[in-house]
C-alpha cells in the first residue's frame, strides 16, 4: 500500500516504500490570494492642514498581507504527528484512527488498501513496518491564505542515501475537527523536473487557482488529459495537453499493455468516472504553477465469447468474492501532479498514484 515517502524505522515493507518511481498506482485545494486594495476616505475640505498633510491623508493604506497558514514548525509537527497516528491505525487496523488523520485521495486509498489486505489469507500478507518522513529532508511551501479559505500547505519530501527518491505531499485542515489530515501523496517520476517555487521574502509561497485560464491548462483540462491517456491512449486530448513526461508515457503505456491482456477472449475499455475529490491545490512557481489534483476512472472487463468467465485474483477478492462472472467493472482513485505554463505550451505530468477503491460484477447471476 502507498504510505507517504518515508524513511524505514527498520527495512520498508512493500506496502509503504521508501520513495521510488511512482507505481501504478495528490488537491493543492485551490486558494486564490487575493490583495484587496482598502480604500481610504478622503475629505476634499483640506483647510487647515499642510499639502503633505492633505496628501498623506488621500493615500492608500497599505493592506497587510494575507497570514501564512500556518508556520513551518507546525507544518513539520503535522507531518510527524500524521506518521506516528498513520502507523498506529495500520498496525490496529483502525480505520476511525486512519480518519482522525487523513482525507480526500489519500484516505479512499488506504481504506482500499485496509479492505484488500484483509481479504488475503494471513500467510500472504506482508508483516506491517514502522516507517517516518525525513523532516531534515523535507521543503516546506506554506501559502498565504485570506482570512476564511481552508488552510493547507504542500511539502516535498525525499528518501534515499542519495536522496534521488521525492514524494509531493499535501496537507489540509478539517474544517469541522480542525485537525491536519493528509490527502494527497504523489511519488516523483524525477525530482529534478520539480519546478521552481516562488517564495517571498519571508519563505511563504503563493497559492494561485488551478482553474484559472492564465494557466496554459486549467485542472479540468489537465483531469481529463490524464483520463484520455488511460481511456484511449491519449488520442485525443492527452498527447495534445501534455507533454510526453515518463508519468504520461506511462500511463500511455498502461492502456495499451491493459486492452490487450486478454488475447482474443476478452476486452478491457477504460472510461471517465465521476470526480469524487475535485478539490486541487496550486502553488505559483516561475514559469506557472505546480498542481496536486485527483480524478477518477473505471476499467471494465469482459468476456469476448458466451461461455467464458473472468476468475477474481487474490487482491480482486475483496471487492468480488471469489465466485467467476464474465464482466468486471473496477473504479480506481488517483492523485496526480503537473507542471503548468502560463506560456501556450503543453503541460507537464510530473507523477501519479492510483487504486482500486471500487468493484462490481456484472452478467447472469450479479446484481449490477
Amino acid at each position: 500500500m502507498s504510505r507517504p515517502l518515508a524513511t524505514p524505522l527498520s527495512v520498508p515493507s512493500k506496502q509503504e516504500p521508501p520513495i521510488r518511481p511512482a507505481r501504478r498506482t495528490l488537491p493543492l485545494v485551490t486558494a486564490v490570494v487575493c490583495l484587496a486594495l482598502t480604500a481610504t476616505a478622503c475629505s476634499s475640505d483640506t483647510h487647515g492642514t499642510t499639502p503633505a498633510a492633505a496628501d498623506q491623508a488621500k493615500a492608500p493604506s497599505a493592506t497587510p498581507k494575507p497570514a501564512p497558514a500556518l508556520t513551518p514548525a507546525e507544518a513539520r509537527n503535522a507531518i510527524a504527528a500524521y506518521s506516528t497516528t498513520n502507523n498506529l491505525a495500520y498496525i490496529k487496523r483502525d480505520r476511525a484512527l486512519l480518519d482522525a488523520v487523513e482525507g480526500g485521495p489519500r484516505h479512499a486509498m488506504s481504506l482500499a488498501d485496509l479492505k484488500e489486505d484483509d481479504a488475503l489469507p494471513k500467510a500472504d500478507r506482508e508483516p506491517y513496518r514502522p516507517w517516518s518522513y525525513d523532516l531534515a529532508a523535507t521543503d516546506l511551501y506554506i501559502p498565504r491564505l485570506k482570512h476564511g479559505q481552508q488552510r493547507w500547505f504542500a511539502a516535498v519530501t525525499r528518501a534515499d542515501s542519495k536522496k534521488q527518491y521525492a514524494r509531493v505531499l499535501v496537507l489540509a485542515e478539517n474544517t469541522k475537527s480542525q485537525r491536519w489530515e493528509m490527502v494527497a501523496t504523489v511519488d516523483l517520476d524525477n525530482p529534478s523536473q520539480l519546478p521552481k517555487i516562488v517564495l517571498d521574502k519571508d519563505g511563504y509561497a503563493t497559492a494561485v487557482d488551478p482553474a484559472s485560464t492564465s494557466l496554459a491548462t486549467p485542472v479540468d483540462l489537465l483531469r481529463s488529459a490524464v483520463i484520455d491517456n488511460f481511456a484511449t491512449g491519449g488520442d485525443l486530448t492527452g498527447r495534445k495537453v501534455l507533454a510526453p513526461t515518463e508519468a504520461a508515457k506511462r500511463q500511455v503505456k498502461g492502456h495499451h499493455d491493459t486492452i490487450h491482456k486478454f488475447g482474443t477472449r476478452g476486452t478491457t475499455q477504460f472510461a471517465s468516472a465521476a470526480t469524487q475529490f475535485p478539490d486541487s491545490y496550486a502553488l505559483k512557481t516561475s514559469t506557472g504553477a505546480l498542481v496536486v489534483f485527483s480524478h477518477n476512472h473505471t476499467q471494465h472487463d469482459a468476456v469476448a465469447a458466451p461461455g467464458l468467465e473472468i476468475v477474481p485474483e487474490k487482491r480482486d477478492r475483496a471487492w468480488l468474492g471469489t465466485t467467476p462472472r464474465p464482466a468486471f467493472t473496477y473504479t480506481f482513485t488517483c492523485s496526480d501532479v503537473a507542471a503548468v505554463p502560463t506560456a501556450p505550451e503543453p503541460s507537464r505530468l510530473l507523477g501519479y498514484g492510483c487504486r482500486r477503491t471500487d468493484a462490481e460484477a456484472s452478467g447472469p447471476g450479479a446484481a449490477v
